[in-house]
């Protein structure tokens, strides 16, 4: 198909890497060849950062994290716990190392980055689980992090958006930590794959039908079929009331772009305030151009929006 991509995108198109993810090893080590040198060479000045260990879910590992504390900052900051994309079964703490530093610095917040065990080797629930229990980690050790246990949120992209949402699910069901803000950035949210966008976009760059039908195998493992737990399709959810303030960004050309749509309006529905942008011209993964003015803007958007959701605590 033909599409409508921003001129700053449009040239770069067919640059760009993991047409599939049908070979994990493979697309594994082409995204860390492009991600890797972006990690490198990362400015932490203003930071502590510190890697961790937290206790995971009952029988598993111990669940990897990376801290980020600004220096200098009094009183109590907020918390942010960020979870990675990669489509359930790409991606590292490393691969978010650059972004959580900025979200750090400008934000002014506490982040914690979790290492979720990935699919396919570590099918559903073990990723979400592994987030839930960063997020328990960080509320319970609000004190020695220096964090205001009013002011937690949860942040993600992608996959990583996708498993954001689960997370707050699983927080308002099990009684667990008080979130006061979701940020849902381009999330993977829906396992039907029945959405318009989805079914239009089977060619799309960075991510398209075929990968997301492929993402989902992997993750949902035996798990798939047609009783799929809310907790891994959060668009499977009956009620979305009682969640926390969410920013929903969608992107024009992605097949998730509908889903992530419908489920901005289901939590207006529930009465959940929600903030909902939608960027023209754009792509799932655009924002790696980062030259572009679009992704410029998504970025500074996306900043302010952490700003505002992690000050209302």
């Amino acid at each position: 198909m033909t599409y409508r991509f921003d001129p700053e995108l449009a040239d770069i198109v067919g640059l760009l890497p993991l047409s599939t993810i049908s070979d994990i090893t493979a697309a594994r080590i082409e995204l860390e060849a492009i991600i890797g040198p972006m990690s490198g060479d990362v400015d932490t000045t203003g930071l502590t950062v510190e890697d961790r260990e937290v206790t995971g879910p009952e029988g598993t590992p111990a669940v990897p994290v990376r801290v980020y504390r600004p220096e200098g900052r009094d009183g109590l900051l907020p918390g942010l716990l960020t979870i990675h994309g990669g489509g359930f079964v790409l991606g590292s703490i490393d691969m978010e190392h650059a972004g959580a530093a900025q979200i750090a610095g400008a934000v002014g917040a506490v982040v914690v980055s979790v290492e979720y065990r990935l699919a396919p080797e570590h099918p559903f629930p073990a990723g979400v689980e592994d987030c839930y229990a960063a997020l328990v980690w960080l509320a319970g050790h609000a004190a020695e992090l220096g964090v205001d246990p009013d002011r937690i949120g949860v942040a993600g992209q992608s996959a990583g958006g996708g498993l954001a949402a689960a997370v707050a699910l699983m927080a308002r069901d099990r009684g667990g930590p008080a979130l006061c803000f979701q940020f849902l950035g381009i999330p993977e949210l829906d396992d039907r794959l029945e959405t318009a966008s989805m079914r239009a976009f089977i060619d799309t760059p960075m991510w398209n039908r075929p990968n997301a039908e492929q993402s989902w195998a992997f993750y949902l493992g035996e798990a798939g079929g047609g009783d799929v737990s809310p907790y891994a399709a959060p668009a499977r959810a009956t009620d979305l009331t009682g969640l926390p303030p969410a920013y929903v960004t969608a992107m024009e050309f992605d097949p998730l772009r509908d889903e992530d749509i419908i489920y901005a309006l289901r939590l207006l529905e529930a009465g959940v305030s929600v903030e909902l942008h939608t960027f023209p011209g754009t792509f799932h993964g655009s924002a790696l151009v980062r030259t572009a003015a679009v992704s410029k803007r998504a970025n500074v958007e996306m900043l302010d929006a952490l700003r505002r959701g992690l000050s209302a605590g």
